[in-house]
């Protein structure tokens, strides 16, 4: 159960890292790749974020994830920039891939058959 504290930081760095990922980042890994952040899950101390992205508009996910991953320090200080005054320290992040959209993407398909 996450507390209100913890749903609050959730929603902000949602909104912050949703435009960095719209602004910044597509200079860092590329452009053409769509990518929005649907969750983020932060621990009770505040210190790891766990961000789950949709990437669309790619033909290879992977790939386009591995870059995000090797542009984290990056990422996280521009978060950082955004919300110093909001928070005491910006926590690390680790990104996974969301697939739960081509999951039901999947279903839809089966049920049609």
């Amino acid at each position: 159960m996450e507390s209100t504290r913890q749903q609050k930081i959730s929603k902000l760095l949602m909104r912050d890292l949703g435009e960095i990922f719209r602004k910044d980042v597509p200079g860092l890994i590329g452009a053409g790749a769509m990518i929005t952040v649907t969750k983020v899950i932060i621990t009770r101390d505040l210190s790891l974020a766990r961000v789950y992205l949709s990437i669309f508009a790619t033909p290879n996910k992977e790939e386009t994830l591995l870059a995000i991953l090797k542009s984290t320090k990056t990422i996280r200080m521009m978060l950082g920039k955004r919300i110093k005054n909001q928070v005491r320290a910006i926590p690390e992040l680790v990104f996974e891939l969301d697939d739960s959209l081509d999951y039901i993407e999947r279903i839809d398909e089966l049920l049609k058959d």
